[in-house]
């Protein structure tokens, strides 16, 4: 098993589907994992398998947590390593294969879900040791610290590449049907930062997505688009990058993420198009740094 928290503290669960006596725990909310299989060398790769299977989700780090026992109706009782990693992302843009769906939760709220108590166990025990995050300089004591502005929320951040050929065709990729996000629509190259930079989620993603290797030296940041969907929607920054150069074609790594690359003239964009993304290569055509849509007027 594995639980994975995201830097607002909250922990990720998933909502098992509900097939009483072929399935553990049917109907409740867990923790995504599984069992141990022939091929797996380690516990972690087990871990590592049953994430990549069940979400589509590849962790930068996994460390172990704890071990838990499960007994069976026999009396028997089952080890369960427990692991835990950090990862920053929406997961309705996750392809889920197993169980209804996935959504953050804080330990608080856990006590109105339908919840094995050792597992609610398990996360408050972790959330109780976690330090908080901090990156950069100390913050200032209490006193001098400004206060945050009211109604101050955290913003998802997402990495767009912007890739140009010489011959001014942009490079697009065609989302898989089943996508939680804009199903069978194009959009560019994109990913959400986990734990790391913009630049080098953007270098790993080109990688994982379309077996492109960028190296930082050849990325400029040429838009942002700050956008909202849904009125209750967490606020987006987009950040659109442009490779000026790059290494390798185009390949389906992830095919159930994207079914086809394909170059297009921005004169001549596709209908089915993110919205968002069209308004972007429309800016960056014109040498526009900054734009925003969705939030109400």
């Amino acid at each position: 098993m594995v639980g994975k928290y995201d830097d607002r503290g909250e922990y990720l669960l998933h909502l098992r589907d509900y097939f009483p006596g072929q399935i553990w725990e049917p109907g409740m909310w867990s923790l995504l994992g599984g069992g141990r299989e022939p091929q797996d060398a380690t516990l972690e790769h087990t871990v590592r398998r049953e994430l990549a299977e069940e979400a589509g989700l590849d962790l930068a780090g996994l460390s172990p947590f704890a071990t838990e026992y499960a007994s069976h109706d026999d009396g028997t009782t089952v080890p369960i390593a427990v692991y835990a990693g950090r990862w920053n992302g929406d997961p309705r843009e996750l392809h889920l294969t197993e169980g209804v769906m996935l959504a953050w939760f804080a330990p608080d709220d856990l006590h109105r879900l339908r919840i094995a108590d050792t597992t609610s166990a398990l996360v408050r025990r972790h959330a109780a040791g976690l330090p908080p995050m901090q990156s950069g300089p100390a913050p200032a004591p209490e006193e001098h610290r400004p206060p945050s502005p009211h109604g101050t929320v955290p913003h998802i951040i997402g990495v767009h590449l912007y890739l140009e050929r010489p011959d001014g065709t942009v490079l697009l990729g065609l989302r898989h049907p089943d996508s939680a996000f804009a199903p069978s629509t194009w959009h560019v190259l994109a990913g959400h930062c986990e734990q790391e930079n913009a630049i080098d989620c953007l270098i790993r993603e080109a990688m994982e997505e379309a077996g492109l290797h960028i190296e930082r030296r050849d990325v400029e940041l040429v838009h942002v688009v700050h956008h909202i969907g849904q009125p209750r929607n967490p606020p987006r920054m987009a950040l659109f990058f442009r490779a000026r150069t790059w290494g390798g074609e185009p390949v389906l790594r992830e095919p159930d993420k994207c079914t086809q690359w394909k170059f297009w003239d921005p004169a001549a964009l596709p209908d089915d198009l993110v919205s968002y993304t069209r308004l972007a290569i429309t800016k960056i055509q014109n040498g526009e740094p900054y734009s925003e849509t969705g939030w109400p007027a």
